[in-house]
């Protein structure tokens, strides 16, 4: 018979997409590390295995919630979980989806839903602990990116796409309440051994792949030196920073002026 531990002194720990692959080993790992754990997927009969396997192995206590965050009914009712679920401390938005195929003949319906989880849920969730954690002046929002943020991969738009907004978004909150006590961190992982591609040929090569404890036991550690955005396989930590620096002093020349550029005045003036 399990025993289960005391109140958590982590507090509670909610994780999404928490039947498999990266969301499972989130959920393992933030047990061993004494939260108690909250776990959001689809699936039931897998998050039950999953909760089961946990609780034995680590004693903490493990809530379930089948939810599909494609649809307003299961984000909604996150939602009231993350708003009201006692100790709340910290949320991973790992759930994610992928609708990939060239535009001719991609399934816009599973685009549409691929949106809805990857954009919409994570952005309503996050929000939602960010006013509760403001509040409390306290508390962790982890949301999963990925390297394809920074690419434009024919095929993939919808998915590049959804990534670079998890980017950005999640940069944007950081700014906005890093200074009330939450951290905000955005993981930007490369392929990794799941689910993601199902019976497709994956389109990288096998030695680019990394394993989902080896995913997130890297970003866990990138946590815990107050890294805000990780790349789990960048050797070269200072190429993040150049980007970054690149980036910054783009915008700062698109700010100079708001009159066209000088290489379309003689065209625009000729043809108009």
């Amino acid at each position: 018979m399990m025993v289960e531990t005391g109140k958590s002194q982590k507090g509670t720990a909610i994780v999404t997409g928490a039947s498999s692959g990266i969301g499972a080993v989130y959920a393992n790992r933030l047990a061993n590390r004494g939260f108690d754990l909250i776990l959001v997927a689809r699936r039931l009969d897998r998050l039950e295995a999953v909760a089961d396997r946990i609780r034995g192995m680590s004693g903490r206590r493990v809530d379930i919630v089948a939810a599909d965050l494609a649809n307003e009914d299961g984000v909604r009712r996150v939602e009231e979980i993350v708003r009201d679920a006692p100790d709340l401390s910290l949320i991973a938005n790992v759930a994610g989806a992928g609708a990939l195929g060239p535009a001719s003949l991609v399934d816009p319906a599973a685009v549409e839903a691929m949106l809805k989880v990857n954009v919409v849920a994570l952005t309503r969730l996050s929000l939602a602990a960010a006013r509760r954690f403001t509040s409390i002046k306290s508390g962790t929002i982890i949301n999963i990116g990925s390297i394809v943020a920074l690419m434009a991969a024919p095929g993939a738009g919808a998915y590049c796409g959804s990534k670079s907004y998890v980017l950005y978004f999640s940069r944007a909150l950081q700014a906005e309440v890093g200074s009330h006590g939450v951290t905000v961190q955005v993981v930007m992982p490369g392929p990794v051994h799941s689910e993601f591609f199902g019976e497709r040929p994956p389109p990288f090569p096998p030695e680019l792949f990394m394993s989902a404890e080896m995913l997130v036991d890297t970003a866990l550690a990138g946590l815990d030196r107050g890294e805000a955005v990780i790349f789990p396989s960048l050797q070269d930590a200072e190429a993040w920073n150049r980007f970054e620096g690149s980036r910054t002093e783009l915008m700062q020349a698109l700010l100079q002026t708001g009159l066209p550029a000088q290489r379309y005045a003689a065209e625009a003036a000729r043809k108009n």
